[in-house]
């Protein structure tokens, strides 16, 4: 699944099309496609995992959930879920989500929540973890409520360097740890999207898909099902530390959020 920094190299890689109008609209989307056609794309714009675009009196929202791609001035032999043709070229997206949003953008995300977005607000966030205190730290890092455009990479890279374990109760950690966790988030974000860019992401992930700690070198834990998300985790039983009830969490059985 794409996480948020991704879809800005997305955004970034169609600005060609903002100011253009949509000449032809296909896919096998139930949408009514027909609206599209005749709108002008009045910009594009990403909130987390979701890539938006705004024409004149909708907007569209993509989600490529786990296995969706896209193509910009090419095509896949499958059918495309939408394909938008302009005049200086065409767009296309496969098996992906596609729904129209009415209404002002602005009144249907809160844009503070997006870990790559100007308005990123820590306070707002910090706010929020504090009043789920039985939130596993794993789970934290996939809500996209508290973090839009986090991921299961993002979520394993920010757990080792932030040196938490992911059975960590949100409420158990110390305040400068809580705050740490936060900021992380973002700069690790940026980090992905340089190194994203650069062809290299991969070749710095310390604990995502890696089988030995690079700080204790001894074997990573590798849970197929972590957590409330039931996602992949990678994590170090020594370097990473587990607050709270670690006697009363397991891997299996993790504490029920409250």
């Amino acid at each position: 699944m794409p996480e948020g920094p991704s879809i800005v190299i997305l955004r970034e890689e169609v600005a060609a099309f903002t100011g253009k109008a949509v000449e032809r609209a296909e896919g096998n989307s139930k949408l009514d496609k027909s609206r599209l056609v005749g709108q002008t794309v009045q910009s594009f714009r990403s909130w987390g995992k979701h890539f938006l675009i705004e024409l004149d009196d909708v907007s569209l929202r993509i989600h490529l959930l786990l296995f969706g791609s896209y193509r910009i001035n090419e095509r896949k032999q499958s059918s495309p879920r939408l394909s938008l043709g302009f005049a200086n070229g065409e767009l296309n997206f496969y098996a992906c989500s596609v729904q129209f949003i009415e209404g002002p953008l602005d009144e249907a995300y809160e844009w503070s929540a997006d870990v790559m977005g100007d308005a990123w607000d820590s306070r707002a966030v910090l706010k929020k973890l504090r009043a789920r205190p039985r939130l596993l730290a794993c789970d934290a890092l996939l809500d996209q409520t508290l973090f839009s455009g986090s991921g299961n990479i993002i979520k394993n890279e920010v757990l080792f360097r932030t040196r938490i374990h992911p059975l960590s109760l949100i409420g158990e950690l110390p305040a400068a740890k809580l705050r740490e966790l936060a900021k992380e988030v973002r700069v690790y974000s940026f980090d992905f999207l340089r190194w994203k860019r650069e062809g290299k992401l991969k070749a710095n992930w310390l604990a995502h898909t890696k089988t030995t700690c690079p700080r204790c070198k001894i074997p990573f834990v590798k849970a197929k099902s972590l957590g409330r998300s039931k996602r992949r985790a990678f994590y170090c039983e020594r370097c990473q530390k587990r607050h709270g009830d670690s006697e009363k969490v397991s891997v299996n059985a993790p504490v029920a959020e409250e």
